[in-house]
């Protein structure tokens, strides 16, 4: 499955409604590490709506993170994660979820399936998918 393909994977995986934008995420990306989809659903149930609450940082950026370290095996997961946060700000406009929903003009910054969208596809451009 190309990146393409893992970023729409993720966007109905969250379109569905059973899965949050991290969990669609790490899901989407669960072939780049050794546990589950049903593993990674389980540890990044927590981290959506901004950790709950919407303040902080979005899920599905927070999922692409999980991913880059578990890929990166701890080694150089500092620089990838800062990587990813800075693309994903410059494409979605924000990174904080409270901010990524803020509505101007009669709809969001960045709706949460351009959020997932972009979180998997700019996952694959920094680790070389």
């Amino acid at each position: 499955m190309n990146i393409n393909e893992r970023a729409e994977k993720a966007v109905a995986m969250k379109t569905s409604g059973m899965y949050n934008c991290a969990q669609s995420v790490t899901a989407a990306l669960a072939d780049e590490t050794d546990l589950t989809e049903e593993q990674l659903c389980q540890i990044s149930a927590g981290f959506c709506a901004g950790m709950g609450n919407m303040e902080a940082t979005c899920g599905a950026l927070i999922g692409a993170g999980m991913i880059a370290g578990l890929k990166t095996e701890g080694k150089g997961t500092l620089a990838k994660t800062r990587q990813i946060q800075e693309e994903f700000a410059r494409r979605c406009g924000a990174i904080k979820c409270r901010d990524l929903k803020a509505i101007t003009d009669g709809k969001p910054l960045c709706p949460c399936e351009e959020c997932v969208r972009n979180a998997v596809l700019i996952y694959g451009e920094m680790m070389g998918l």
